[in-house]
């Protein structure tokens, strides 16, 4: 018996062996091997390999973005390169059989399924690592016990994970943020990047290298159909999840979050009430709240709009993005901001599916672009909003060097071709970038390209999704 008495350890060890068939045969599960891997894999390897730093690997992200995927994947890769696959361990901590062991427990039962007497040189990856109470102690303890082992965790209640990584594992964790499925992963997934080819775009006085498409009316109906499905592998690549998203990525992903893996983390007392506000928030994504409205509109106290914001923040779920006056200067108090859902297909499953005349779509797209940002946590995006005298103005997005508490760049995010015809329109871009003394801005479109010149400034048109394409590849090509 183990040490609770309470399931055999025959039992444990028989779980362990059917988790690991490699053991025995020398590969994954078909399910996982068939897969392709998402671009991100050849990041988050390098990260596994890594023997000369005594880290654990925390592989973080929201729910059903592929983390237990690439942890497979990490797997088929170390068998591969001649890894033995007797010194791989995966252990999945949300089957209820580990529930009141410890992760040294796990692993003295794993040595004792393959009669072994030391973890020198073994690769251990334990999945779904929020369900045990503690994770972030015992991970760290493991780390310090067995520094020639190299411990690989993944989790999806990221608040529980965020903030007991930061704080317990100091020195012993390597945060990894997985995003959901960026706009070039889909086409990638979906053998679509015959439609793209490297051309380049006029920025001002330069011309800059840029992915651009061969195809745009294809490319915006993928586009489309990755607003509504795309941001989660099993979705876009299943048509029978598609046809019923609504129960697929409710119950998996928003239920289990909302009102099972936060509440019991954070303490939340009214899950309704927090799942009420979350569908709120969803349905109006990319539009400016403030504490006063979302009150009164919500009927919850403000501190505690605090706090769910906080924890969804925490939880992938959504991103708070802040705002700055007409030269970017940080406004004293906070007043208003705005809340952009992690990934624009949370919407569609709550909802239902939009289609590109729909007038939801501007918000969609915006959501879009900044989904496509998420892995670039350093860079401090936020948005421009001002009123002077009879003066106001938005920018929907804009970079702040947050050493110099100076713009870098702004851009307007649009789902129309209405300003390529009337750049002269875009009245608040034109302001911003005299304030900051700014000559060339970026401005999306449904399928317009090209440069447009007013006065002094110009204005560099692009589709909005061969926009998204290429920030999902700038921010892959700035983690490698």
């Amino acid at each position: 018996m183990n040490n609770l008495g309470l399931i055999p350890t025959e039992r444990i060890v028989e779980r362990l062996r059917y988790e690991n068939p490699w053991w025995v045969n020398k590969q994954i599960p078909s399910l996982y091997s068939s897969m392709a891997k998402r671009l991100y894999f050849d990041i988050f390897y390098p990260y596994v390999l890594e023997k000369n730093i005594r880290r654990a690997v925390v592989l973080m992200g929201p729910r059903r973005v592929g983390k237990t995927v690439m942890l497979f994947h990490s797997i088929q890769q170390l068998i591969q390169e001649d890894t033995n696959p007797q010194r791989i361990f995966f252990i999945g901590i949300d089957n209820p059989i580990y529930i009141h062991l410890s992760l040294e427990d796990i692993l003295t039962l794993c040595k004792k399924s393959l009669a072994l007497d030391h973890l020198n040189g073994y690769y251990v990856f334990f999945d779904e690592i929020q369900y045990l109470k503690d994770w972030e102690r015992h991970l760290k303890i493991l780390v310090d016990t067995y520094p020639e082992t190299k411990f690989i965790v993944s989790g999806s209640a990221a608040a529980a994970l965020k903030w007991h990584s930061t704080e317990s594992g100091a020195g012993r964790f390597t945060d990894f943020l997985l995003p959901p499925l960026t706009f070039q992963e889909y086409i990638h997934l979906k053998n679509l990047n015959h439609l793209i080819y490297k051309g380049e775009i006029k920025y001002g006085e330069k011309q800059l290298p840029y992915y651009l498409t061969h195809d745009i009316k294809t490319l915006n109906k993928e586009f489309v159909h990755y607003l509504n499905f795309g941001g989660y592998p099993e979705v876009f690549l299943s048509e029978n999840i598609q046809s019923d998203m609504g129960r697929y990525i409710k119950s998996d992903i928003v239920d289990k979050v909302l009102l099972r893996d936060l509440p019991s983390l954070c303490g939340i007392r009214d899950v309704q009430e927090l799942n009420r506000f979350f569908t709120y928030i969803a349905y109006n994504t990319g539009n400016e709240f403030s504490y006063e409205n979302m009150s009164k509109e919500s009927g919850i106290q403000k501190d505690t709009l605090k706090k769910y914001l906080e924890y969804l923040e925490a939880a992938f779920l959504i991103k708070v993005l802040n705002k700055v006056d007409v030269n970017a200067k940080r406004l004293k108090r906070i007043t208003s901001f705005k809340v952009y859902l992690t990934n624009p297909s949370l919407r569609t499953a709550l909802f239902s599916p939009i289609s590109e005349t729909d007038s939801e779509m501007g918000n969609m797209v915006e959501t879009a672009v900044l989904s496509q940002w998420m892995h670039s946590e350093k860079l401090d995006l936020t948005y421009a909003r001002w009123k002077e005298g009879r003066q106001e103005g938005e920018v929907d997005l804009v970079l702040v060097d947050d050493k110099k508490y100076k713009p870098l760049w702004g851009v307007e995010i649009k789902w129309s071709n209405r300003y390529f015809e009337k750049p002269n329109e875009l009245k608040s871009l034109i302001q911003f970038c005299e304030a900051n003394s700014f000559q060339n801005a970026l401005v999306t479109s449904i399928d317009q390209i090209g440069a447009k010149e007013i006065g002094i400034l110009s204005f560099s048109f692009l589709p909005a999704s061969v926009y998204c394409y290429n920030i999902g590849d700038i921010t892959l090509k700035s983690k490698t």
